[in-house]
């Protein structure tokens, strides 16, 4: 007979790309990361406010009933105290609140026959959902999570999306309980009613407002978008940086590394905030079966440098006084056409487009007018193979088509002018310099969602473009080490 018997945590679909269940794998390495005493506490809370299978708080408990076992030896005692006065949960829908319940308890009512807990007089025991809704302002968005009306405005029978979290419902006061550690997955990001499929970060609403609760440790997984700021996450990403409280980050720059099957540019990653003790932060860049930790402050550079391999080159092309591209790449639509826009019928110009080109007229154009006549570099707006991640081959992939247009030739916004130049020559060179690892290298600092925007150019140099550049030359030219060059690699 075949003893496996396998987690059915580590089976469940995901409700979608915005809320994913936490594999099991995960939640015991976050919870790794804590104090390991506080699992021998019998005073130790704990709160999930994003309950969606309960695998943190069954892991919580299976951990808590290992240490109260020597001052709690009745098992059944034990696992009251625990399920009772210990683990908490707020869920974000029905169907995660009766996942939840049936993971910690074994059964979808706390109080129910098959319930591993006596001790509970209600169904819901220490899981619960209070009932939300979504408070909407004269634009139509929810004043507590953005959310847009036409997409989460429904009848009180359905699904509301207006997490409790996030919507005024403070867990102190549900549960008369100030809580020593909150962790969670919490949902990513919500429609905001946008251009097609537009959607608005939250996830760094919950981590605000847990810090709020003034936790001793507060532990989440969320997207890595946020080192490089972007929609709605500048603030947030110079708070965290700037938080010298957050004392671990271990960064997935892979997202299937532990979330197969997850399609979400720029990775994810975990954190350790800890309320007492200020200090360096030890980041872990995973990638697959290798990892690599060092621990610097956060926000040294205007952007988190998410390798520590990386922070060295960064600071030595930094250090000499030379001007960076982004003063020199282009903005978003550099001849003021969006991606919409396609060639007319007859035209003194020709407009380069994602399928192709064709003419347009010259008197149509009022941005990027000098430049017209010009050899232009460009590249396409969108980057290469989702912010990085290894293609195929195991090689992560940066800048997505690289061309040369000449003289009379504009573009969309589907692409960003890198620079424009008098010769074919120097526009040649300029393409022999993005093609060099070590270019592409510091553009892939900035690579946290699919778009490549101007300021991802932010640690690149100028450079003469007069003559080709290789990577020896800019080896050579920055003092790179053996190591540095080896971090050049992966490239």
């Amino acid at each position: 007979m075949n003893g496996h018997n396998p987690d059915i945590l580590t089976c469940l679909a995901n409700l979608s790309a915005d809320e994913v269940f936490t594999p099991p794998k995960l939640a015991s390495a976050m919870l790794d990361i804590l104090p390991q005493d506080l699992f021998r506490r019998p005073d130790t809370t704990f709160l999930d406010p994003v309950c969606k299978s309960g695998v943190f708080l069954r892991e919580i408990a299976r951990r808590l009933n290992d240490g109260l076992k020597n001052q709690m030896p009745d098992d059944q005692a034990r696992i009251n105290h625990i399920l009772t006065r210990q683990v908490f949960g707020l869920a974000i829908t029905e169907l995660t609140a009766l996942l939840s319940r049936r993971s910690v308890y074994c059964s979808k009512k706390a109080d129910g026959k098959f319930s591993i807990a006596t001790a509970f007089t209600k169904p819901d025991g220490n899981i619960r959902l209070p009932k939300t809704q979504h408070t909407w302002n004269a634009n139509g968005k929810c004043e507590s999570c953005g959310a847009n009306q036409g997409e989460y405005d429904r009848d009180e029978t359905l699904e509301a999306y207006a997490y409790p979290f996030i919507h005024g419902i403070d867990p102190t006061e549900i549960f008369k309980m100030k809580f020593d550690v909150i962790i969670g997955n919490p949902p990513y990001q919500l429609s905001d009613g946008g251009f097609g499929r537009s959607a608005s970060p939250i996830y760094h609403q919950f981590v605000r407002q847990a810090k709020k609760l003034e936790p001793r440790f507060l532990t989440m997984v969320i997207p890595s978008r946020w080192f490089g700021g972007g929609k709605g996450l500048d603030d947030f990403r110079a708070e965290m940086l700037a938080d010298d409280r957050i004392r671990r980050i271990v960064d997935f720059e892979n997202v299937n590394d532990i979330f197969p099957g997850i399609d979400l540019a720029g990775g994810v990653c975990y954190f350790l905030w800890d309320r007492d003790n200020a200090g360096l932060c030890g980041v872990t860049n995973v990638h697959g079966s290798s990892e690599a930790t060092s621990e610097r402050k956060l926000n040294e550079f205007k952007t988190f440098i998410r390798h520590g391999a990386a922070v060295s080159i960064v600071r030595k092309v930094t250090e000499r006084d030379e001007t960076r591209m982004n003063k020199q790449v282009s903005g978003r639509k550099p001849f003021g056409l969006a991606t919409t826009e396609r060639p007319k019928r007859t035209g003194d110009l020709i407009l380069r487009w994602q399928k192709g080109e064709g003419p347009y007229p010259r008197d149509e154009i009022t941005t990027g007018i000098e430049i017209i006549n010009r050899w232009k570099v460009i590249t396409s707006y969108v980057g290469h193979d989702h912010a990085g991640n290894p293609g195929t081959d195991g090689r992560r992939r940066v800048l997505s088509k690289i061309d040369i247009i000449p003289p009379g030739t504009i573009c969309n916004e589907t692409y960003l002018v890198i620079g424009h130049y008098a010769s074919k020559t120097e526009a040649a060179n300029l393409v022999a310099y993005m093609k060099t690892r070590f270019f592409r290298f510091l553009v892939s600092q900035f690579m946290y969602s699919h778009h490549i925007t101007k300021e991802a150019y932010a640690f690149v140099p100028i450079l003469d473009m007069k003559q080709q550049w290789a990577d020896a030359d800019l080896i050579a030219r920055y003092g790179l080490t053996l190591e540095e060059i080896l971090s050049l690699i992966h490239i």
